[in-house]
């Protein structure tokens, strides 16, 4: 039982979310204003994102878990570490809170408000890249809490500023992150057709994490 309300747990996971997405837009604007280099703005969209993890997870950790991500939850709930109907009301303050990550990101930078992304992000690299990206999430995560508890904020930032980098996708790992960066034309932005190969392919990773750790995870004095 947490010693946290549940009425606090949704909402740590509602602005847990909405800044960690605040800050992939946010940076991706200022990053693409400040630079004509692709690389040089993901560059600048990477180091705010894996930072921001850091802290919220530090910050926000022992209220809610700080899971932030759908896939995350989603992995907790079948590890019955969540109730079915706790696992959707987290899931439903991560989707809420992270549009309004994209939408504050809008107002900080005078864009306007309501958007609709036109970044083509389909196909089967990308959906294999997001299968990757967040089976290495939830793999940092449950190997993180089964061996140095206190290190999973720096394991998960770091974790996702490298996958920025070695996938094709550059990383999503988070259905909330997906669906709330569809209302952004931005540079972080991804048309709403392409989110169900995304979000699909990140539950995927995600199971296949789980599947895997709970094997690689359980020491010779634990029963096979």
């Amino acid at each position: 039982m947490s010693e946290f309300s549940l009425s606090r747990r949704l909402v740590a996971e509602a602005l847990g979310t909405a800044m960690l997405v605040g800050t992939v837009v946010g940076s991706g604007i200022m990053a693409d204003r400040l630079s004509d280099d692709v690389a040089v703005s993901l560059l600048g969209n990477t180091i705010p994102t894996g930072a921001i993890l850091v802290v919220l997870i530090t910050i926000l950790g022992p209220i809610s878990g700080a899971h932030f991500n759908p896939a995350v939850t989603f992995v907790f709930w079948l590890r019955e570490e969540l109730g079915l109907a706790l696992a959707g009301a987290y899931m439903a303050s991560q989707i809420l809170g992270g549009i309004c990550g994209s939408l504050i990101a809008h107002v900080m930078f005078e864009l306007p408000v309501w958007q609709a992304s036109t970044t083509v992000r389909t196909g089967s690299a990308q959906w294999v890249a997001e299968v990757v990206a967040t089976f290495g999430l939830l793999a940092s995560i449950l190997a993180g809490i089964r061996f140095r508890e206190a290190a999973v904020p720096w394991l998960v930032g770091l974790y996702i500023t490298a996958a920025y980098w070695f996938t094709a996708s550059t990383s999503f790992a988070n259905p909330a992150v997906a669906i709330s960066r569809a209302f952004t034309d931005t540079f972080a932005g991804i048309r709403p057709i392409d989110l169900p190969g995304f979000i699909l392919a990140e539950f995927i990773g995600a199971a296949l994490a789980l599947a895997l750790f709970s094997w690689l995870l359980k020491s010779n004095t634990e029963r096979a």
